[in-house]
This record gives C-alpha cells, structure tokens and sequence, in this order.
C-alpha cells in the first residue's frame, strides 16, 4: 500500500484491541488517524486504568499452533500482516504452555507506547457518546461490548436494529463432520420446504423415553456460570431461555419446547420418537450447525459431557460452546457490506466484538483488516478483502456474509468458517471422515500461501 500526502483524517472510536490494531495499520500505510478513547474521562465497569488494548478479562490469546489451530492460525497470518497486538503479545509473552498468555501490564503498555510515539497518531481523550460529526467522513467504531450507552442508542436508531444490547444467548456450534449419521437423518418438521429449503432441512437426534430422562437428570446437576456483577441487572428474553432453566420449569417442558419430537419420523424405526433435538446449518458452506433452542449457562466443560448424551453426538466436536453473557453486538451479516461499512451510513465501518466475533484476537484481526480498508480509501488504492481460504477472510466472511442474519450470533474463528478442502458439503451423503490433524494442517498451508499473495497486492 503506498502513500501520499494527505489532507484528511481517520477516526477511530476505542482504544481497545481492534482499535488499537486498526490505527496502526492505517498509521504504517502513511494515513493520519485520530484515536478517540473515553477512558479516563469516562471509565466503564470493567477496565481499571486508561491504557489502550487493556485486557480486561483473561491473559490467555489462546493455542499458538498455527497447523493445527484455528486461532493460532490466524496468529501467524496477523503477524505476517504487521499486526501491533501480535508483537505486543510477543514482546511480552508468559509460559503457558502451547498457548501465547501475556504480561497484561507490559503488553497494554507496549501497545500505548506505540501508538502515542507514532507520528501519525494522534490519541484523543472524551467519549464519542453519538453518531461522528458529519465531516467525518471516514469513521472506524470499535467500543466492543462495553459501547456507550449514547452511541449504542444512535447506531439502533439509524440502523433500525434493536439487537445492540442484550443477553447474548449463545446456542453450541458442533461441526457437521463430526455427527453420526448413523443415528441422525435430515428431515424438516412434517417435510415442510419453506424460504429456500428441501424439506431436509434440519439434523434430527433422536431420543427414546430413558436417553431422554437421562438427559434431563444431567442437565438439571451440571454446574452453571455465574453472572458478572454488571450482566446481573439485564434480564432473560424469555423467547430465549437457557435450556436448562426451560428444564427447571417441568421434567416435559423441553420436549414441549425445542425437543418436541412432532413432525418427525425416525427413519430406522418408521416412527416418532419421544424427544428430539434439532440441529439447523449455520453458515453458507454448510460445515457448521447450531443445536436449535440450547442456549446455556452450563459450565463449557459440563456442555460437552452433557450434549454427548444426545444420541448422534456422542462424539460430536464443538466450534462454540453456549453461553449467555451481556454484550453489545450488531448482526452484521444483516447491517455491514464486505468492507465492514454501515450500509445505512458506509462512511463508517466497524470493526471489533461489536461486530460478532469472540476473543481477543479475532476481534484485533477485524481491527487488522477495517484499518487497512480504510486507509486504502483514504489514500485511493485499491485494498481487496483478504480471500475466504486465509483466517482473516474467513472470519470476515462469516461476519459479513457467510452467517444467517436471522440467527447470527457472535463467534470465535474456527476450521468450520473455512471453504472446506474438497469442495461444497453434501448434505445428502454421510460426511467423509478424515484425519483432522492432516485436514487442519492442509487448510492453514492453503491459507498461508493465499495470505502471501494477498500482502503482495
């Protein structure tokens, strides 16, 4: 990317990880950016200081093996990109085994010393607690979960989108690979087609009268996770329970609910089962389904022993596990195009966890990829998505196009989000199982090397 002399500016709103990562980019491509970070002049409930890229919850960035790990993967590809919090994290790196955990204190001082020495950020303290001003016309919002009130309530009201805000009822993600077909079948609820649908529509797990009374008994004793003291106030929309508090409510409430086994017909019986749990396909490529109506707060370790009792996924992996937590996300796939832009206002991207991605990380690689985007326009040359095989294009991807609007949900990067190796999924055939090790270590040396080219553009 090269630059030129430049009249304008880009702002960038918070100072966390994906601002901090979108102002270096656009610094590094010659573009002046302006960082606007209310702390300290507005604290929040969980940040303690006024430093950028501040971690407020664990130290942990999670697996480093790039071979074999979605997130470690997509490390590489952010340092090969000239990512800031990448070689904050390096710099500053504690053992934690095959995991890169950082000194919080040195790696948010890193990335605050950077910025502010660089000459072509400038760090502005106040909060931005409305829509930017009109002449700002090249705008990056990344405030995460912790988002201004005010401006939380401009953005829902330009966009017409009341989902800024809420408990996010997250449902477990299990890889489509990964379900015994032997036990599952496809079929829709009395073969309805509907919008684009066969009539096969959704994975079906069935369960007689004691898979089911097991089921429930587990469910009812696993340990749940507790509310942060600033989730407690933000109460349950009751069209999306937790599955276990469904429970709690009569032994039969789910298989009234979201297990009602009505409309389906087991195809190795001929007949209808007493419960049954669905699963719904949660992106375009088809290698991810959701376990409809499981919103949880069961602990991630309880999850997995728990929905292992469901027949069909004994051996089931997980891309995400359930949860339930306070968080201010859009839904993406329906508001932004594939520049992360606001397609109500496109002078403003977004960029971060307000965008639906989970973790640290994958939310300093949106960062990562809206800066470069936006530094291209400001300069005028031209700046393409990364492509959808790289860690980066496939979060993005997910984020902007490859989810369903109407259940999008946030997401940590994962295999499951990449163009599998061998073309589209059969939904009509039993999934080829291959050995996952070799499968991952392909996908990410097919990323790496479109990556490369990528840079080179």
């Amino acid at each position: 990317m090269t630059s030129q002399k430049l009249q304008d500016e880009i702002h960038v709103i918070g100072g966390g990880l994906a601002g901090s990562e979108a102002a270096w980019q656009i610094a590094q491509a010659g573009a002046p950016v302006i960082v606007h970070e209310m702390r300290p002049v507005q604290g929040t409930k969980a940040h303690q200081t006024d430093r950028l890229a501040e971690l407020v919850c664990s130290n942990s960035f999670r697996s480093d093996d790039w071979q074999g790990n979605a997130v470690g993967l997509l490390h590489e590809e952010m340092r090969r990109s000239g990512s800031l919090i990448l070689a904050a994290a390096d710099a500053h790196k504690v053992p934690a085994g095959g995991a890169l955990a950082v000194d919080r204190d040195g790696f948010a001082d890193h990335v605050t010393k950077a910025l502010g020495d660089h000459p072509n950020v400038t760090i502005e303290r106040g909060e931005i607690a409305e829509l930017p001003p009109a002449d700002w016309d090249n705008v990056i919002v990344a405030t995460g979960p912790l988002t201004s009130p005010g401006l939380t309530a401009a953005v829902s009201a330009l966009t017409g989108d009341d989902g800024l805000a809420f408990f996010d009822a997250i449902a477990p993600i299990v890889y489509f690979d990964s379900i015994d077909f032997d036990i599952a079948w496809f079929q829709s609820r009395y073969d309805k087609e509907g919008p684009g649908g066969t009539g096969k529509d959704y994975i079906n797990c069935p369960m007689d009268e004691a898979q089911y009374t097991a089921f429930f008994d587990a469910m009812l004793a696993a340990d749940t996770a507790e509310f942060q003291d600033w989730e407690r106030d933000t109460p349950y929309f009751e069209g999306c329970l937790p599955i276990e508090v469904m429970a709690a409510r009569g032994r039969d409430t789910p298989r009234f609910g979201p297990m009602k086994p009505v409309g389906l017909t087991d195809p190795r019986t001929d007949s209808r089962a007493y419960a049954v749990v669905q699963l719904r396909q949660d992106n375009a490529l088809g290698t991810l389904y959701n376990i409809v109506g499981f919103q949880t707060k069961l602990r991630h370790g309880a999850q997995k022993e728990v929905f292992r009792l469901i027949p069909g996924l004994e051996k089931a992996e997980f891309a995400r596990l359930g949860g339930i937590h306070r968080n201010t996300f859009m839904n993406s796939p329906l508001l932004l195009d594939q520049q992360l832009r606001l397609r109500a206002d496109p002078r403003m991207r977004f960029a971060g966890q307000i965008t639906g991605v989970e973790g640290y990380v994958e939310s300093a690689a949106i960062g990562l990829i809206a800066g470069r985007l936006a530094a291209a326009d400001l300069i005028g040359t031209t700046q393409p998505v990364p492509p959808p095989t790289t860690a980066l294009g496939a979060l993005l991807a997910h984020i902007t196009d490859g989810a369903h609007a109407e259940t999008f949900q946030p997401m940590n990067v994962n295999f499951g989000l990449f163009p599998p190796l061998d073309g589209p999924v059969k939904k009509e055939k039993k999934p080829k199982r291959l050995r996952t090790r070799e499968r991952r270590t392909a996908i990410a040396e097919r990323a790496l090397a479109d990556l490369g080219t990528w840079l080179e553009i």
